[in-house]
This record gives C-alpha cells, sequence and structure tokens, in this order.
C-alpha cells in the first residue's frame, strides 16, 4: 500500500513547479512537507491526489501505476487551510457525505459519523450548521469528513494555518494522537518548523519544487545535509559565521581562537561556514568555552515569553532567542557568545561536515 513518486516533474506554463522528485511513503507513517510559501508542497501534494497529472514521471500506489488516474477513483481524501464545509447541510450530513455518495449503509454512516465526531470532539455540534460553528469547530468538521472515509491517503495542506494560536496547538496535539491508530498514510503541509517538531513522523524539505532531504523528523532537524536545509528547518533561521580552521584551531574573524575538541576535533584545515541556532547564543557568558562575538543592537522583538533580539554582527545579521522579556536600544554593543559543543559545520559548497550533540541537548 506504500504510495510511490518516481522521477516526478511538473511544469505549467514553462515553468518548472515540480523538479524530479522521487519519494516513498508507507502505511501508517506521518509524513510532513516543510517548506516555504511556493515551494511546491500543495503541487505535490495534488499530483498524489490524482487532482493533476504529472509532466514526467511516475505515481504508484500498492505497487499499481496511478497516474493517470482521476481523484475520484483513487482512495484519497484531502483537507484545505481554508473551511470547505457545505453551507446548508449539518455537521453530521456534512461528515456523512462521502459515504452518502459511495452507499455506504446507512447504519454504518450513523456509526462512522458519531466515531469520527467523537474523536474530534464535535460530537454534540452534529445538528449545528456550519455558520453556527467557530472556526476551530469548522476545520474539525472538514478534517472529521476527510477521516471518516478511511482512505488509504490522507493529505492535509496547511490545514490549521487560519486558527489561532491556542486552537492550533489543540488540534495538532489531537490529530497527532489520531493519526497513530490508523494505517493510511498521512501527508501534512506546513510552512512552520516547529509544527514539523511537534507532529513528530518524517519530513521532508522541500524548496523551489525540489525535495532537498527526507527521513526521520528528528534526524533531518539534528542533521541537515545543506545549510539550505538548515536554514528551512530553523525558526528563527539560522545564524551563520565564517570561520577557518588551521593548526587545529578555529578563527572567527575577530573573535579569539578556540581549539578543536568534541564533534569539532576532525576538522581539516580550510574555510567553514558555522551556523548558530538562536536559542543557543546568548547575551551573557554560560562557560569558559563560549565563544564570545561583538555585534550591535537592531531590534529587540518581544514576543509573549521570549525576546528576538536582533544584531549585527561584521555586516551579518543574527537573531538570539532569548527567554523572557528584555529590552535593549537600537544600536547598543553587545556580546554574543555560543557555545563551541553548539556549532553546525557546513563546507564552502553549504553541505554538511558535522552536526553537534544529540537531539535533546540541541533543544535544551
Amino acid at each position: 500500500m506504500a504510495l510511490v513518486l518516481e522521477n516526478v516533474s511538473k511544469s505549467v506554463a514553462g515553468e518548472l513547479h515540480i523538479d524530479n522528485i522521487s519519494l516513498q511513503l508507507e502505511p501508517g507513517t506521518f509524513n510532513v512537507l516543510l517548506g516555504r510559501t511556493l515551494s511546491g508542497k500543495t503541487s505535490l501534494m495534488r499530483l498524489m491526489a490524482g487532482l493533476d497529472r504529472p509532466s514526467k514521471g511516475r505515481v504508484l500506489m500498492d505497487g499499481k501505476d496511478v497516474t493517470g488516474l482521476p481523484v475520484r477513483k483513487r482512495d484519497v481524501a484531502m483537507v484545505y487551510q481554508q473551511f470547505i464545509n457545505y453551507p446548508s447541510m449539518t455537521v453530521y450530513k456534512n461528515i456523512a457525505s462521502p459515504l452518502r455518495l459511495a452507499k455506504v449503509d446507512a447504519a454504518e454512516i450513523d456509526r462512522r459519523v458519531r466515531e469520527v465526531a467523537e474523536m474530534l470532539h464535535i460530537e454534540d455540534l452534529l445538528e449545528r450548521l456550519p455558520v453556527e460553528l467557530s472556526g476551530g469547530q469548522q476545520q474539525r468538521t472538514a478534517i472529521a469528513r476527510a477521516l471518516v472515509k478511511d482512505t488509504q491517503l490522507l493529505l492535509l495542506d496547511e490545514p490549521l494555518v487560519n486558527l489561532d494560536y491556542k486552537l492550533r496547538e489543540e488540534l495538532r496535539i489531537e490529530m497527532r494522537d489520531i493519526f497513530k491508530r490508523r494505517k493510511s498514510i498521512v501527508v501534512y503541509a506546513t510552512t512552520e518548523p516547529l509544527e514539523a517538531l511537534a507532529l513528530g513522523g518524517n519530513t521532508a524539505v522541500m524548496d523551489e519544487g525540489r525535495l532537498e532531504q527526507f527521513g526521520n523528523t528528528i534526524d533531518v532537524y539534528q542533521h541537515p545535509q545543506s545549510i539550505k536545509i538548515a536554514q528551512a528547518f530553523s525558526d528563527p533561521a539560522m545564524n551563520f559565521v565564517r570561520g577557518e580552521v588551521a593548526e587545529k584551531t578555529v578563527k572567527f574573524g575577530s573573535a579569539a581562537e578556540i581549539p578543536l575538541q568534541g564533534h569539532l576535533f576532525d576538522l581539516t584545515e580550510g574555510d567553514y561556514q558555522f551556523g548558530m541556532r538562536a536559542g543557543h547564543l546568548h547575551l551573557n557568558r554560560k562557560s569558559a568555552a563560549d565563544v564570545a562575538f561583538q555585534a550591535d543592537v537592531d531590534l529587540a522583538e518581544i514576543s509573549g515569553s521570549e525576546t528576538f533580539v536582533h544584531v549585527a554582527h561584521n555586516g551579518s545579521s543574527w537573531i538570539v532567542q532569548r527567554q523572557g522579556v528584555h529590552q535593549h536600544a537600537m544600536g547598543e554593543q553587545v556580546e554574543v557568545y555560543v557555545d563551541p559543543s553548539r556549532l553546525y559545520v557546513f563546507n564552502r559548497h553549504g553541505e554538511r561536515v558535522v552536526s553537534p550533540g544529540n537531539f535533546q541537548e540541541v533543544l535544551n
């Protein structure tokens, strides 16, 4: 029952939207498509669903070539970011609609509708019309309508993007638990790295219609294969500084030299780019091993219980993620510190050479 994309490409009016993607998704797996807007996530989902046909390559489901098979003949359901429900139908009838089209027995329809409504905590809303629902309740209804079909392939295209933060957190947790109990292949598109981490499963990082990396979500986050992937899978984006390795030390411009230790020990001489996640930068020294960089504050952006301090260092813009509320004046001179054990290393071509620690260390 695996979904297989074989060298799939899609061009529209001479413009390449999907560029030679090969991918295999197994039954019972949760798979995230992560990428910025216009990276090709929706285009790829449409090819998976059969809404569009690839210009090149094949789509196989359970070993069968379904490349030319239209969506109505495939075992697939899709949820969009808009709240798409039939306005004249009750919640019950909205959820039941795909089963009625499939001429499922009335008793079975009733059982499945009530079961999925209970999963999504809308069992008390079944007799309401969509206009009587909140945004979160409408999206729960749309998700329930997709789930009730119990399809081989379930596609969710940024389904929570139009909801407020609290509702998104609530639904994200619920969906993760629901999908664990199903044998479907689930594909979930998002622009948000933190959402991909929260959902777990596997992640495919996309950029300009290309598949950059695919694997276990934690592994992709921990070991991005390139600067491009590291940038896409960081929020805020990863910061970078150039460094030169010589005589078993690394020199970062005007910053002090540090000896090659830990995961940096085997670096050969040459120029590298060192990546630093925003949460690993500090404005006060944590240990004697920390590297210090002189920087100027451009902006202190307070967001709830965190402050994102935008600084400039030698013409580069960095973001320091601080816990709590902190005020900084524009132009204020600060020292930015990083523990060398947190550094990612990329070569001059932007390819990862080495990454730090384990996942728990990266997050803490």
